[in-house]
Parts: C-alpha cells; structure tokens; sequence
C-alpha cells in the first residue's frame, strides 16, 4: 500500500457517540429521558445510552475525579484493530487498545481510546456484527 492510499483509508469524519459526565446518574438519566425525551436504549454499569438522532449519547459517572465537561467524541470505524494498527504506526498514543464493551442482540460493541495532541481523549467505536446462528 503507498502513502497515499495509507492516509486517505484513515478518515475519522463521522460521529457514534458523545459522552457526558454526570454527578447522580438516576436524576441525569430521569432528565435525559423524560425531561428532554430522549429514547432511552439501554444501561451498563454506572453509564446510560440515549439515541439522539444518528448520534448515540451516553451519560456516565466516571471513575476518576473530572471536572464535569469532559466531553469525549467517539468516531465509527468500520475495522477497529487495522484503524488502531495503523494510527499507532503514525505515533498516535492510545489510553486502551480495542476491546469488547458489550454483546449487544446483533452486534459486539468494541471501543479503543486514543488521545489528540492537546491531551484530548477520542474514542473510536466499531460495531461488529455476529454470524447468524443456523438452527
């Protein structure tokens, strides 16, 4: 593959999801669904998922001391382990490498966490569909 090739196959331009931290999930999570009507989707953990039209929102407690406002993008990638692959061959520093979040009914969720220059967190996403089980 040349270096042009190598740089057009890696394009983030599309937002999944975007997190929000909150301070008491019950009350944040009351209001995103019901104050802002938001669909709900589904929880895991200390984190909850609202779909916002093509975006997914998710609103979680972090682990860590974070001034409310870390607002982290998540990009969709269609093959996470060669996007990861390639991006640390371009000296990108990753906070974790691809790994499974969730096994959803169609799909395995995988998320990988990079961070930009400024000392920004990026997260990439990749839904990945599972084989129809033959009965």
């Amino acid at each position: 593959m040349d270096e042009g090739t190598k740089r057009r196959s890696v394009q983030l331009n599309e937002i999944g999801q975007i997190a929000l931290t909150v301070r008491d999930l019950a009350r944040a999570k009351n209001f995103y669904q019901n104050t802002l009507g938001m669909m709900f989707l589904f929880d895991v953990g200390t984190m909850a998922f609202f779909q916002c039209g093509a975006i997914r929102l998710m609103i979680g407690l972090s682990e860590e001391t974070v001034s409310i406002g870390g607002t982290i993008l998540y990009f969709k990638v269609e093959d996470i382990e060669t996007m990861h692959r390639v991006l640390v061959g371009r000296g990108v520093e990753f906070v974790q490498a691809p790994h499974l979040i969730a096994r959803m009914p169609s799909h395995d969720l995988w998320m990988a966490f990079l961070k930009d220059t400024e000392g920004n967190t990026l997260g990439m996403m990749s839904e990945v569909a599972r084989p129809a089980m033959v009965v």
